[in-house]
């Protein structure tokens, strides 16, 4: 009964799930007009210290922030219901769309219609990482951060390792000087960080699971491998859906061809999760074109890892994946909250943070050259001249026009239909 007066707030987050687009920083401009300036839920303080608490955070940014504001509004229980009803559209249209695209195959329609969809979503990328370059990388700290983390991103983009290593090595890098960001005042003396159990549990008990699983040939151990992937990029990705996609296509597109991981699984029952680049790219585009996070790509992800087994696994699949890559975010950003006064109070933290979106911004930049390869865009033909102008073409009007992603892949589908 007492959720019962919450009924009109919950109302509003799900028509703003269902009319949220153009990324998290279109998610924050909507936040502020329906829940700020239309329904007083928040003051327009707490939201930008809402948003500036989550970028601490990994996960999606965007998510962490409506959370809270359940969380402010009604503790816990509203704040898992709110998560719950945000991320329900994009994920049930993502995983529908697994579907679909199956369609689209067996009609000899996917080729063609999306052909222009890789190049898009390249150039996506190639803006955020553009964009992310201007606030990010400001000093020679950063810049060195950024040059070394796209040299080792690229080189190493196979070794799914590479990742937390940078991001560990980028925020102990910023921390070796504290001239930049120096402490002010004296820190507290202690911050209980107990509430941090459960996260940390459920991160080991994934990581154990899925290594015992692959190392005994578990029968149909999938879906623990597949909850481990997605809840340790959930854990790890900072930067948001950006970031996510390159550490996604690392794992499932290129790391399945690696000749190590082809001669360890050759005589298991199941190898390692694997799915087709071009099925990896029209999901990674078609993402844009739907309102919501861009994590619910998640759930697209784990319904073609599972698409050969059947439909029930299909939708199992896709469940998983919903879940597993938005449980980090949950847990992360009610677990620290509570703590959140004093962790602003120890300049560490911040340091840290500096060298962190450094990295991230050279694993954007590194991302976008890496997959660039398997884009057609050195041979003189026809085909090859449009999929450099739909990679420059994409970068240019999200620069410089306020045109809204879905008509930027409408227009994408309509080229492919065309040519």
């Amino acid at each position: 009964m007492v959720l019962l007066r919450h009924i009109s707030f919950l109302k509003a987050v799900f028509l703003h799930s269902v009319t949220a687009f153009g990324g998290p920083q279109g998610h924050f401009g909507m936040v502020m007009r329906t829940f700020v300036h239309q329904r007083h839920d928040v003051t327009e303080k707490e939201v930008f210290e809402y948003n500036a608490f989550c970028q601490l955070l990994p996960g999606a940014s965007s998510t962490q922030v409506l959370t809270l504001i359940g969380y402010k509004r009604g503790g816990i229980p509203l704040a898992i219901i709110t998560l719950f009803i945000w991320i329900l559209p994009a994920c049930f249209l993502m995983g529908a769309f697994s579907f679909l695209l199956q369609y689209f195959d067996t009609t000899g329609q996917n080729a063609k219609t999306f052909k222009y969809i890789q190049p898009m979503a390249v150039g996506f990328l190639a803006f955020a990482a553009l964009k992310s370059f201007r606030v990010a990388i400001h000093n020679n700290i950063t810049r060195a951060i950024f040059g070394v983390s796209i040299i080792v991103t690229y080189l190493l983009f196979k070794s799914p390792w590479i990742f937390p290593l940078l991001i560990i090595a980028g925020g102990f890098v910023t921390n070796l000087s504290d001239k930049r960001i120096p402490q002010k005042g004296t820190p507290p003396k202690k911050i209980k960080w107990g509430n941090i159990w459960l996260f940390a549990i459920l991160f080991i008990m994934a990581g154990t699971l899925s290594e015992l699983a692959k190392n005994n040939s578990w029968p149909n151990r999938r879906p623990l491998n597949l909850f481990e992937n997605m809840y340790r990029f959930g854990s790890l990705v900072f930067g948001g859906g950006q970031v996510l996609i390159p550490m996604m296509y690392e794992q499932f597109v290129e790391r399945p061809k690696s000749e190590m991981v082809i001669r360890k699984n050759q005589h298991r029952r199941e190898g390692v999760i694997s799915i087709e680049r071009n099925d990896f790219y029209t999901g990674a585009g078609v993402v844009r074109a739907i309102p919501g996070p861009v994590f619910s790509v998640a759930s697209f992800m784990g319904g073609m890892a599972m698409k050969d087994k059947g439909t029930g696994w299909q939708i199992l699949g896709c469940i998983i994946g919903s879940i597993a890559i938005f449980l980090p975010s949950a847990l992360l950003v009610l677990f620290f909250f509570p703590i959140w006064y004093n962790l602003q109070r120890y300049a560490v933290v911040f340091r840290a943070l500096e060298g962190i979106n450094a990295v991230v911004v050279g694993i954007m930049v590194a991302g976008t050259l890496y997959m660039m390869k398997d884009i057609s865009i050195t041979s003189f033909r026809t085909v090859s001249f449009l999929n450099i102008g739909v990679i420059i073409g994409t970068c240019l009007v999200l620069t410089f026009s306020k045109l809204p992603s879905p008509l930027i892949v409408l227009i994408c589908l309509l080229l492919g239909w065309l040519f």
